[in-house]
């Protein structure tokens, strides 16, 4: 029995790679050299987890206009043009523009340096792919097309890391525009920062918010047999360490929702789940909204981010961690320790088992602090090492913001009670951080992963159309 991560949309990268046609009759040696690059070009494509859909080579604006079509058509996520040699802006404008996709431009000479010695004018042209950058700037910019650039040689792998990084970043935005966003039952009764309107994610991130009641998940759980509860008890068995303080019942439940909620994402075609229902008294609908945990975190493993208090946002955040392969776990502050010099952070509920520093702990729990019902909750520290926080927050026009700060998680002393809690060291006063990054707009919930991510976040952020605030005191 494993936990089978989802297999994410493949990112679809649209190549055109280009050079002045006039120059293959002068010089009948350049056009095959510029072609064995441009396939060299579509090889290391090609190895970074995408699909490239591989437009050839253009020698003048008619062949280009053929490109703009076959890759409009083809529905790119990204289009890059890879400029061999000068050729005319008019050769790559119909592609910018028709695509509708973002475009980067790709500079790479054939190695790091010319011979002087011995280049003629046909060997130099290889060389001079800087020559259009600009111009397909200034270009671009009158059209309005916006653009990106990455200048190097074919094999310095400065610039293939600097590629790959619009790549990952096409896939995130990809994952928004295409996602399905599930928003189940109410919001937490006087979040104010928390709330966000459906309507501006669609308009600002594309995608779909789906409204869910909390029955759409109740007649499930009641489908759920016990046979099917018992093999979801062996499956958590094997990624969780139980603790003593666990009752059988309780496990039990959470094991029937873990079931249930599986089947609401594939029934509903859910990327993402933020969810909150209060409940009353010990009845069904409190039962099931206090049931979540196990299952919200078993989904978010599997790369579908699932949170608590109706926290659409953080859960859109989660969602471009976890594209950008650092997991992202659901998290707000929980307490400074200025004697050791970090932050204390973390959640009640929903984690990412995938970046967690050991094999996670499920522990019982009398009662959830803040919220109805009592159950099995998730406890682990992060892994040791770098890290990233990663929000989206809103300003009061309702523009959308991605805001990022980067640590160290520490090892040290922790609590012991069913929370994700992690100690981030940022490398300064643990009390000027916090005052800096509450001041930067962020809501009181969070995206925290592996890794330091602010570079891959830049691409994300200028891909997406967002400011970026990096929060660094």
């Amino acid at each position: 029995m494993t936990l089978d991560r989802i297999t994410p949309r493949r990112t679809r990268v649209g190549l055109v790679s280009g050079g002045l046609g006039a120059y293959w009759p002068q010089f009948p040696a350049l056009l095959p050299q510029l072609e064995a690059s441009a396939r060299r070009v579509a090889s290391r494509l090609s190895g970074m987890d995408c699909e490239v859909v591989d437009a050839g080579f253009v020698s003048d604006a008619a062949e280009g206009a053929a490109a703009a079509e076959q890759l409009r058509v083809a529905g790119c996520d990204l289009i890059i043009g890879f400029l061999t040699t000068y050729l005319t802006s008019s050769m790559l404008a119909p592609v910018a523009q028709r695509s509708g996709a973002p475009v980067l431009l790709l500079n790479l000479q054939p190695t790091e340096a010319m011979d002087h010695e011995s280049f003629d004018t046909g060997a130099w042209l290889a060389y001079c792919g800087a020559c259009p950058l600009p111009e397909m700037a200034n270009s671009f910019r009158r059209l309005g097309v916006e653009f990106r650039s990455v200048s190097g040689y074919l094999e310095d792998e400065r610039a293939w890391t600097r590629i790959e990084r619009w790549i990952k970043a096409a896939g995130v935005r990809a994952a928004l525009r295409h996602g399905r966003h599930g928003l189940l039952g109410h919001l937490y009764p006087g979040m104010m920062d928390v709330s966000t309107d459906p309507t501006l994610v669609s308009a600002q991130l594309g995608g779909h918010v789906e409204i869910l009641e909390i029955d759409d998940l109740r007649v499930r759980v009641e489908k759920v047999s016990d046979d099917e509860t018992a093999a979801r008890v062996a499956l958590a068995r094997e990624v969780f360490t139980v603790d003593e303080s666990v009752v059988d019942e309780d496990f039990a439940w959470g094991a029937r929702v873990s079931v249930a909620l599986d089947r609401l994402v594939e029934d509903f075609s859910l990327d993402t789940l933020a969810y909150y229902h209060r409940g009353l008294d010990g009845e069904t609908h409190e039962r099931v909204g206090a049931g979540f945990i196990l299952g919200a975190s078993l989904l978010t493993a599997r790369g579908i981010p699932a949170v608590g208090e109706y926290e659409l946002r953080t859960s859109l955040a989660m969602l471009v961690m976890d594209r950008l392969g650092a997991g992202g776990s659901f998290t707000e502050l929980q307490a400074l320790n200025f004697r050791d010099g970090v932050v204390e952070m973390g959640h009640d509920g929903p984690a990412h088992l995938g970046i967690s520093a050991r094999k996670p702990l499920l522990r019982g729990l009398g009662v959830y602090h803040g919220k109805r019902g009592w159950g099995v909750s998730v406890e682990f520290d992060v892994k040791h090492g770098p890290v990233t926080l990663c929000g989206l927050g809103q300003r009061r026009d309702g523009t959308f913001t991605l805001i990022a700060s980067e640590g160290t998680v520490v090892p040290g002393p922790l609590l012991r009670i069913g929370n994700t809690t992690s100690r981030v060291d940022f490398g300064c006063d643990p009390g000027e951080w916090t005052d800096a990054w509450s001041a930067s707009g962020i809501a009181h919930h969070w995206a925290l992963g592996t890794g330091h991510r602010v570079a891959e976040l830049t691409a994300v952020a200028d891909l997406l159309g967002l400011e970026l605030s990096v929060v660094n005191p």
